[in-house]
Formats: structure tokens, C-alpha cells, sequence
């Protein structure tokens, strides 16, 4: 009686559910969502194509370089790099000597401690250090910026889709204007004071103002490319990778050389196979009952037995 009435319950949900199924779905196909302008107008990233791509791709140093340079003089004002010391700069080719000097003249000191008072207190930066945040804490940082919190940009093209692509496309994606079909058919996303319109992020409408503006706003060293708008986007952006994961390039040496030693593993196993068992594997004749020989087998022993058919 128990196992019954439990049956009964269990059916009774199973219901429910269809119900609750079929119901939202016509509901879904008689009345669909109204479009959004964040579907109807936001972009896809650009493409970008970086040396680092691909599962043999390696940093480009002087990239890196002219990335670091964008960043500490344009971004860093901003944004902070909360997962990245000073002395990780070695990786990008800058010697011991360079990054100290790099560390000492930044223009954001370390918080810490005045040892007599307990107060707090900054310092100078040192190559052990990270990279200092911009602000002391978030209620600064959103009082200093139309109530946004700028990210920190250590992981950030790891925190979003399209990694890179989307940093680059967001940089260079900027528009003075909105579309004016997006003002005619949603006038509630028309850009408010104080926020910039920009195709490439989800909302559409970002507190961040263009960081990048004119070309030549960093100056590159002699034998760099021309400092053009474009190239410091691509430049930063990749910088940003490197800073999301810097032993990008021992991870591909890492996977090549355990793809080709599991190539040749794989090759010596299947000719260790064939050969130990070649001369040990029984030789079967596949055989069925639809072989002639068996079918007249079969009728033989039938017939014996009075059996018909």
C-alpha cells in the first residue's frame, strides 16, 4: 500500500513538471521576450592576432614592453596589477638594475606602517612588491569614478570573453555618437551623463573614458612601431595576457614535448604488440549458421528428429 501511494506521489510530480513545461513554453512562444538594445547593438570582438597565440605561441618581448609602457602610463592610473611584482618585470627582457629603478620611481607607493607612530604610512616600491592599487580602498575608487570600481587587470583577460580580443576591441571601439536607430527604438538606453558609449561592452554605455585618444600618446623608444591608437591597444592587450598567465610559453614546451613523447610511446607500444602476441593469437574461422555447410547440417538433424522446417 505504501509502495502505491509513494507511486501516486511520484506521478503527481512528474505532472507537475510537464505542466509547469508545456505552460511556460507556449507562454515562451505566445508572448517572446522584447528585444534589447544590448542585443541589437552590441559587437562581437575584433579579431587580433597575437604572437602569443596558438598552442606554439611565444610572447613577443618588445611587445611586452611597449605593452608595460602603456600601461604604467595610462592605465595604471586606474587600474591596478594585484597579482604582479615589480621583479616578474624580468621576464619582459628588463634587467635587475631596470627594474628597480622601475619599482623606486612609481608613482603609486606601498601602503604600510610607520613603525614609531602605528600609523599608516606609504613607502617606495621595491622589486619584491606588487604592483600598488590606485586606490586605498573601493569606496575611493568609486568615488573617484562616477561610482564604478575600475577592475584589476591582472586576470582580466582571463575574467572575460574573448580574453584579449575584447580588451583590444573595447580600447579601439569607442563611438562620439550613438547610433540613432538604437536612441529611435530604446530611448531608455540613450547614453546618461557621465558614461561613455562603447558597441563592445555587454551594457553598452561604460563610466571608463576613452584611455586612449590620439596617436602618439605614448612614445615609443627608436625601432618600435608608430604609437598609433591601434598599436597601443594591441600592444597593452597583449601585455594583459601576460600578466593572466606568464609561463604561457613553458605550458607549450611543456605540451609539445608530452604530445610527442606520448606519440612515441604510443608507436613503440603497437609494435611491441604486434610482435610479442603475432605468434600467440589463436586462428579462429568465423563461422555461422547461415554457412552452407551448417544450414545442411541443420536439415540433416531436423530430418532426424521429424522436426519440420
Amino acid at each position: 500500500m505504501l509502495r502505491f501511494i509513494l507511486g501516486l506521489v511520484g506521478l503527481g510530480f512528474v505532472g507537475v513538471l510537464l505542466i509547469s513545461f508545456f505552460v511556460t513554453t507556449a507562454d515562451y512562444f505566445s508572448n517572446p521576450p522584447e528585444p534589447t538594445a544590448e542585443q541589437e547593438f552590441h559587437h562581437h570582438a575584433k579579431e587580433l592576432h597575437l604572437a602569443s597565440d596558438g598552442p606554439l605561441g611565444q610572447f613577443d618581448e618588445k611587445q611586452l614592453q611597449r605593452g608595460f609602457q602603456v600601461y604604467k602610463e595610462v592605465c595604471a592610473a586606474c587600474h591596478g596589477l594585484s597579482l604582479v611584482a615589480f621583479r616578474d618585470l624580468a621576464a619582459l627582457g628588463y634587467n635587475e638594475a631596470e627594474v628597480k629603478a622601475i619599482a623606486d620611481q612609481w608613482a603609486i607607493q606601498v601602503p604600510t606602517t610607520n613603525e614609531e607612530t602605528g600609523e599608516a604610512a606609504t613607502r617606495k616600491a621595491i622589486p619584491a612588491d606588487r604592483f600598488p592599487s590606485p586606490y586605498p580602498n573601493e569606496i575611493a575608487a568609486r568615488a573617484a569614478n562616477n561610482n564604478a570600481n575600475p577592475p584589476d587587470l591582472s586576470l582580466i583577460t582571463k575574467a572575460r570573453h574573448d580574453g584579449a580580443a575584447y580588451i583590444y576591441s573595447l580600447l579601439t571601439g569607442y563611438e562620439r555618437n550613438q547610433p540613432t536607430e538604437l536612441v529611435r527604438k530604446f530611448p531608455a538606453a540613450k547614453t546618461p551623463q557621465g558614461l561613455y558609449y562603447n558597441p563592445y561592452f555587454p551594457t553598452l554605455n561604460l563610466a571608463m573614458p576613452p584611455p586612449i585618444t590620439t596617436n602618439g600618446q605614448v612614445t615609443y623608444a627608436p625601432g618600435n612601431p608608430p604609437p598609433s591608437v591601434d598599436q597601443m591597444a594591441k600592444d597593452v592587450s597583449a601585455f594583459l595576457v601576460w600578466t593572466a598567465e606568464p609561463k604561457l610559453e613553458q605550458r607549450h614546451r611543456s605540451g609539445l614535448a608530452v604530445t610527442i613523447f606520448l606519440l612515441i610511446a604510443t608507436i613503440i607500444g603497437y609494435f611491441a604488440y604486434r610482435n610479442i602476441w603475432a605468434t600467440h593469437k589463436a586462428k579462429v574461422r568465423t563461422t555461422g549458421p547461415l554457412e552452407p555447410h551448417n544450414i545442411a547440417k541443420t536439415q540433416i538433424a531436423k530430418d532426424q528428429e521429424g522436426v519440420a522446417g
